[in-house]
């Protein structure tokens, strides 16, 4: 495909001419709109002759560094800022390059499904786009979800990835998706992969935001730049007749997010008590999940979700607007609701202990998320509810004690063991995360930790193993010194449970 080309539709300029390239002919150096491009890549390791190379400035890496080494792999034009040294490659000038190179990338890949929609918050992303993409596929359309779980196919194949890939990788998989007939995707939108730009260039029909409390901080400083990330998905990400689908319950920071939906004109669907698209009327918890009362278009209707949590319900009611707002019919919606499957890592119940009480899984690893999680449990305990967790090393130190105090006040027992403490020292960070929880128990090991727990738990009693969630390994070290230790808390909470269990 022609750079031209792809240049036009992209709606970029492309300069003049470009220096001797290894794609221009022996004659002299191609106008850069005649360079005959054959892929996009940010890793100079995976350019071929013909690769367009983004050469973006990161946190630990700058990727200019790496201009000449992709030059010298065969890179026929390299995208980067204006004061950026290229020599023999097109530079292609941009003051903010990684939506430029978005923006080509788009072109290159393209066409993707056709229904397309993208969530936001600090909780509840994964689980709100998986339960998209059920709900899709109960109505008889290809659909598939992207995010922390990776990519879940309509037949319900996973590949594994991160929350965000990054802008080829994303591309790619969502035109691998068309490519086998796919036509409703969901995708998680981070904080992170808004703000480096690595979900742009495509259509996308809707846009949910799910919650909006304390996390990656380390990154992003403080709460208003967090909340900017996040609304770029609003403001410049989706379509212009896109609709925004707001869960109400966030307080100020709902009503701020009406706000950026009304000035780009995009269609309101609230959801939630105080929804007026979608509202949530009441909410019963049952043995095995909930009974919600809910109106849509003034008719009130009673579902029986078979999740329990009032995040879940949240998460699901959230989803329901997605397919809603995109043209799904309101009755296999509302049916599709009560035929959800748990997702992996978030409230999933991993065992029955030898005395009868259940050991739930799930992946909160914020103070919010926490204390969301205590609440879903705590309407089925009549004995102890019983929280092993911990805090993740190189992240937000700021809300270790804090997710420690909610641990400690909302649980009758709480345990603090490691989680992903990467480089830092892990009694650190235990030290803490226990500072404002008294009476909280400190054991490092995870595994010990979990065995402890389960091993304590009476027949009325509920284990609450919170923070890894779906993940399969323990994060040690950083950089060249980071090891990955096999480690999946639901297998462990298993063997915990299975007769005769010690923890070693």
């Amino acid at each position: 495909m022609k750079l031209g080309k792809i240049a036009q539709a992209a709606g970029i300029s492309l300069p003049g001419s470009a220096m001797p390239t290894p794609a221009a002919s022996a004659s002299g150096p191609q106008s850069g709109a005649d360079i005959e491009i054959t892929g996009f890549a940010i890793d100079h390791r995976k350019v071929a002759p013909g690769t367009v190379f983004g050469a973006f400035q990161g946190a630990v890496v700058n990727g200019e560094d790496y201009i000449a080494a992709a030059i010298a792999s065969g890179a026929s034009a390299i995208v980067a800022r204006p004061e950026a040294s290229v020599e023999g490659a097109l530079h292609i000038a941009s003051d903010i390059p990684r939506r430029t190179f978005a923006a080509l990338a788009a072109q290159f890949f393209g066409p993707f499904p056709k229904t397309i929609v993208a969530v936001t918050g600090t909780n509840g992303k994964t689980s709100t786009v998986e339960m998209t993409r059920q709900l899709w596929r109960m109505a008889g359309e290809r659909a598939a979800s992207i995010g922390t779980l990776g990519v879940t196919t309509p037949d319900e194949s996973v590949s594994t990835g991160l929350t965000t890939p990054d802008i080829v990788t994303f591309l790619s998989n969502m035109s691998g998706l068309a490519r086998e007939g796919v036509t409703h995707v969901a995708y998680e939108a981070s904080s992170h992969g808004l703000s480096q730009y690595r979900n742009e260039g495509i259509s996308v029909s809707a846009a949910a935001f799910t919650n909006f409390t304390r996390d990656h901080l380390d990154y992003h400083g403080d709460m208003d730049d967090y909340f900017a990330a996040k609304m770029r998905l609003f403001d410049e990400v989706v379509a212009d007749d896109a609709a925004a689908i707001i869960w109400t319950g966030a307080g100020e920071w709902t009503d701020r997010v009406i706000d950026h939906a009304k000035r780009r004109g995009l269609r309101l669907f609230t959801v939630g008590d105080h929804g007026t698209s979608l509202r949530l009327v009441s909410r019963t918890p049952t043995q095995l999940g909930q009974t919600l009362e809910i109106e849509y278009e003034g008719q009130k209707r009673m579902i029986n979700l078979p999740l329990i949590g009032a995040y879940q319900a949240e998460n699901a009611l959230v989803s329901a607007g997605l397919v809603l707002a995109t043209g799904g019919d309101a009755a296999m919606v509302f049916d599709g609701l009560a035929r959800l499957q748990p997702v992996r890592g978030r409230l999933e119940r991993a065992a029955i202990t030898q005395t009868g009480a259940p050991v739930y899984v799930d992946y909160a690893h914020t103070p919010d998320a926490i204390e969301a999680a205590i609440a879903a449990l705590r309407p089925h305990v009549s004995g102890r509810l019983i929280t092993v967790f911990g805090a993740g090393g190189d992240r937000d130190h700021g809300k270790r004690a804090e997710m420690g105090r909610i641990a400690a006040e909302k649980s009758d027992i709480a345990i603090v063991t490691d989680d992903n403490p990467r480089s830092e020292d892990p009694a650190a960070i235990r030290a803490e995360v226990l500072r404002d929880a008294p009476g909280a128990r400190e054991i490092g090991d995870r595994r010990e930790a979990i065995f402890a727990a389960v091993s304590e738990a009476g027949r009325d009693d509920i284990v609450l193993i919170a923070g890894k969630g779906h993940e399969q390994g323990q994060i040690i070290g950083s950089g060249d010194t980071m090891r990955i230790l096999q480690f999946d808390d639901v297998t462990v909470a298993r063997e915990a449970a299975s007769p005769g269990a010690k923890a070693q």
